[in-house]
């Protein structure tokens, strides 16, 4: 079975050329030119990028996903490669609805009908990893209209199947290419194995749909659907069906008399209210997982891709989105340095030197002309000279970035995200670093301090008190420094408490 997959994928690469897409960074030409006259029949006139998409497509749903995967990687790949796999969409076919009838009483243990009152058996949605019926729910007020999101059958085969060929492929690649072993392909396997493994559980995909949901409870901007737990497994989930227009049918949402220029503007916001405020965000953000619900919300789709940020990753994010805003790229190379990211023996001076070297001819350009995500893509391809790790998280922000802006554009050609962002971000860093943010941070430590505090005189003796009880002077002044470490933050919040208290106070009396 193996064999004839690994020859077909052998087949199809042939014939659209993607051997001499591997040979032809090579110092000699000559095994090009081998390959070419042995397959002297083949139309290789197509640029390389869209051949590779087109083989892509052909071998199916797993390498298409791959291929999106990999179009994100733009700090590895060719511009015009990244360019072009973006293109991909999930044009799968749908499977047979008694396959998804049987995935469903499988996973009830009963079946369809004795579930829902009513079951559409035409999918409405279909993709590499599921497809979608319209339902509604059996309850006591009549019913619930949901969508019921049915897994492929026997995906986790299909899957280990087809990732084992692109781990052995991805090898060969790293063993004949020369600049195999630097755009690291196995990584970029193991990588993408583990989002489709995460996308393989349903239930982590509805955790996902109820903290996006949770997020935006109040908000006037998103809508997500609510998930419906009961009816949730691992292979199928249950969610409310939501009404709304695609939101790449402009002309559509022109007829509904939706403010577009208002609606990409939102798209910005809801980006970023994402990222610097709750360091979770939706990570596949393409065109057909948005909907636009008639009062010009939008409404998101499918929660398979996540990204979570750490406060330090949106603290270095927000400074260097601000540097590249008042073009201080000292500051921009200081970040990376601080963040860790970027070896601390890095000379700043040099740095900074290779970042205004791509970033000032950007600047010369009208602002509604300048892509951001193609900025922070110029960033990321730079700090690589550097010896600096793109981290993961980062280059999923980078894609949905891209995305988000592409979106935006098409919505609104005259969008200036620059201009939309700035003040959001310089809100944000206020409330970091101003008294917002320590009493913020101290409302969050208020339990642990509670705590802590009293405990400190004894501490503080306890540890001046031990040395003169033992011998072991110097592995009892390591824990005492180590101690006086831990504790030295609690006393400096506790300073700064009795002085905000302090002022209170005065004013009130």
């Amino acid at each position: 079975m193996r064999l004839f997959r690994l020859l077909k994928i052998a087949s199809v690469a042939s014939r659209y050329g993607l051997d001499e897409m591997v040979l032809e960074h090579e110092p000699s030409g000559r095994l090009v030119r081998f390959a070419n006259a042995l397959q002297f029949w083949r139309d290789l006139s197509a640029p390389r990028a869209v051949r590779l998409r087109l083989a892509l497509e052909e071998l199916g749903p797993i390498f298409v996903k791959f291929g999106q995967v990999l179009s994100t990687r733009r700090d590895l790949i060719p511009m015009d490669i990244a360019d072009e796999l973006a293109k991909l969409q999930d044009r799968v076919p749908p499977f047979e609805s008694h396959l998804a009838l049987a995935e469903i009483e499988k996973a009830y243990g009963r079946s369809a009908s004795e579930v829902f009152a009513e079951f559409d058996p035409v999918p409405v949605a279909s993709a590499s990893i599921a497809q979608v019926h319209f339902a509604r729910l059996k309850t006591e007020d009549g019913g619930h209209d949901v969508a019921v999101k049915v897994l492929r059958p026997n995906m986790h085969g299909v899957i280990g199947h087809d990732l084992a060929l692109l781990d052995t492929l991805a090898l060969l690649l790293e063993k004949l290419w020369s600049d195999g072993k630097r755009l690291k392909p196995r990584e970029v396997v193991a990588e993408f194995a583990k989002y489709l493994y995460d996308e393989l559980d349903l239930m982590r995909e509805a955790a996902n749909a109820s903290q996006l949901r949770r997020n935006f409870a109040e908000s006037d901007l998103l809508i997500v659907p609510e998930v419906h737990w009961d009816w949730c497994t691992s292979t199928v989930m249950v969610m409310e069906r939501m009404q709304g227009t695609p939101i790449s049918q402009i002309d559509r949402l022109r007829e509904q008399n939706i403010d577009l220029s208002r609606l990409s503007a939102a798209g910005v916001e809801i980006f970023f209210t994402q990222v610097f405020r709750d360091g979770f965000f939706h990570a596949d953000m393409h065109p057909g997982n948005i909907f636009v619900h008639a009062d010009g919300r939008y409404i998101a789709l499918d929660f398979g891709i996540v990204g979570t940020l750490t406060d330090s990753d949106k603290n270095y994010l927000a400074q260097n989105f601000l540097a590249f805003f008042r073009r201080d790229y000292k500051r921009v190379a200081e970040a990376h340095i601080e963040s860790g990211w970027a070896p601390k023996d890095t000379r700043v001076d040099e740095f900074e030197a290779a970042i205004r070297a791509v970033c000032e001819p950007i600047f010369d350009r009208p602002l509604k002309e300048i892509s951001f995500g193609r900025v922070l893509l110029r960033l990321f391809q730079t700090s690589r000279r550097f010896n600096v790790e793109i981290q993961p998280q980062l280059v999923m922000l980078q894609k949905t970035l891209l995305n988000i802006e592409g979106l935006g554009r098409q919505l609104d050609p005259d969008l200036d995200l620059w201009k939309t962002a700035k003040p959001f971000l310089e809100r944000w860093m206020s409330e970091q670093v101003g008294w917002r943010g320590l009493l913020r941070t101290f409302k969050q430590e208020a339990p642990y301090l509670a705590r802590t505090l009293p405990q400190l005189p004894r501490l503080v003796h306890q540890s001046l008190a031990q040395p003169a009880k033992t011998d072991l002077q110097p592995q009892l002044e390591r824990l005492i420094a180590e101690q006086q470490r831990q504790n030295r933050w609690l006393t400096i919040i506790a300073v700064l408490l009795a002085i905000v208290a302090g002022g209170v106070l005065s004013r009130l009396y």
